[in-house]
């Protein structure tokens, strides 16, 4: 499940004869047909008649890709469709980063090597790759390791590369718990370590939550800070539990471990409870099951960060989906009340649990269509 879309940015400059507003329309286009021939052309004309590669990658690309996710969310585009489109930005990208020769070296200061990755769990690799190419075209030695990287993995890479400093994307805060481990593992062995995506909240207000060394709302800003920084921390690395102390209640983890069988018995519970759901084929019951997946895993990442606003942030955004593809979100109620139920042994799970219902029942119904009295 992706999370909210962030807005396209709006017109763009004229570059050496290329507005690009036009290029992020013919790109658009083009991942709309499945075209990818004509998407590398829209691009890569545009970087021959002049427009500077960091400015289509963070200009039109990565706000088309965003386009990609409201459509998505809107339900006017599949999973297999937006997963196309994604593939073929993923291309272009690579075809643009070959396109563009490396920036002569600084003769005063040795450059700055910097491994861009995605954390553990983390498969929306776009926004990692782009940071990739844009510290790449300023001059940086760039070690992208893509999806999905386990810790371990990363850990044992930077000892074998001399990094200079590590940057983690992640998109979902479910992933959260693994990019706090990670944060910590690469501290642990002297480096600093950047974050970003929107799993890190609004203003990066996770970000320093789980003790990283800095955050960056986009790769401009990240390239200026790792630029100057962040520099190595001192010390020894931070105490996750003095960090977060919230968590010697256990109740994220014990949320975690049971989140299988939260899943069964209240989508059990809803079958019972719901006529609607009793009689769904096993394709809804399936679709059902997931759903229910996702909201125990945004409640265990609300428990890990002690912040009930991630959940009624998701369950939100989540009712807003299903309008849009004409499915009533109504359940969503009668799921965290069996939740509740099942959580009478967790205060901070029922607050949150109560602060998601108080959410979904203030956010207001649309009109049906048809023409306003």
């Amino acid at each position: 499940m992706n999370t909210r879309p962030t807005t396209p940015a709006g017109p763009a400059p004229l570059r050496d004869g290329v507005l690009l507003d036009e290029v992020r329309e013919r790109l658009w286009a083009a991942l709309g047909a499945r075209d990818e021939a004509a998407a590398a052309s829209a691009v890569l004309g545009a970087h021959d008649a002049g427009a500077p590669a960091e400015e289509l990658l963070l200009d039109v690309i990565a706000p088309v890709q965003a386009r990609v996710g409201a459509e998505w969310a809107a339900g006017r585009l599949g999973v297999a469709q937006e997963h196309a489109a994604t593939a073929i930005q993923e291309r272009v990208v690579a075809a643009l980063a070959r396109q563009t020769p490396a920036p002569a070296p600084d003769t005063t200061a040795p450059p700055r090597r910097v491994t861009v990755a995605c954390v553990d769990g983390e498969w929306h690799v776009l926004p990692a790759r782009l940071l990739a190419e844009v510290l790449r075209g300023r001059g940086f030695l760039v070690d992208y390791l893509g999806a999905h990287v386990p810790t371990p993995h990363l850990i044992a890479h930077l000892h074998q590369t001399g990094a200079d400093a590590v940057a983690l994307s992640s998109s979902l805060p479910v992933r959260l718990p693994t990019a706090h481990a990670a944060v910590t593992a690469v501290q642990a062995i002297g480096l600093p370590v950047l974050v970003g995506g929107a799993a890190f909240g609004p203003g990066g207000r996770y970000a320093r939550l789980l003790g990283a060394d800095g955050w960056a709302p986009d790769a401009r800003a990240a390239a200026v800070l790792l630029a100057d920084g962040p520099h190595r921390p001192e010390g020894p690395p931070p105490d996750p539990g003095r960090a977060l102390p919230h968590l010697l209640d256990q109740e994220y983890t014990l949320v975690r471990r049971a989140r299988t069988r939260l899943v069964r018995e209240t989508l059990t519970g809803l079958a019972e409870r719901l006529p609607a759901v009793a009689a769904h084929t096993d394709r809804q019951r399936e679709r059902t099951a997931e759903d229910l997946a996702h909201i125990v895993d945004f409640l265990a990442a609300s428990l890990y960060t002690d912040d009930a606003e991630l959940f009624t942030g998701f369950l939100t955004w989540t009712a807003e989906v299903l309008r849009a593809r004409g499915v009533d979100p109504a359940a969503l109620l009668t799921a965290l009340d069996l939740l509740a139920e099942a959580q009478h042994d967790f205060p901070r799970a029922r607050a949150h649990l109560a602060a998601g219902r108080r959410a979904l029942t203030s956010v207001p119904v649309p009109a049906p269509p048809g023409p306003r009295p």
